[in-house]
């Protein structure tokens, strides 16, 4: 249901995501979210979400979400201001792409 409700929220004019061009920029979120199991401690342990495998859109919306934030995390809000659009829609792309 989670999954059908970010498509149903994801805009017309949503970039088309390239997971090639992915490659160069997930650096930033293997050291968290590829590593299976990983626990962070900050701000407070919690089980960081395995990103493969999730609807592109759900990963645009929750990034979209961090960058507004609306969605608090200060890890995720800090990386999702230095992303545009495109680069949303690139790691959705990528991620949504794998199993």
């Amino acid at each position: 249901m989670a999954a059908a409700l970010a498509v149903a929220c994801v805009p017309a004019w949503a970039l088309e995501g390239n997971a090639d061009a992915a490659k160069s920029k997930i650096s930033m979120c293997i050291g968290c979210h590829g590593i299976p199991g990983y626990r962070t401690a900050f701000p407070v342990v919690y089980h960081v979400p395995k990103l493969g495998g999730q609807h592109p859109a759900y990963i645009v919306q929750a990034l979209m979400a961090y960058k507004s934030g609306d969605r608090s995390h200060p890890s995720m809000q800090a990386i999702a201001a230095s992303l545009s659009e495109q680069d949303m829609a690139d790691l959705a792309a990528y991620y949504g792409g794998e199993k």
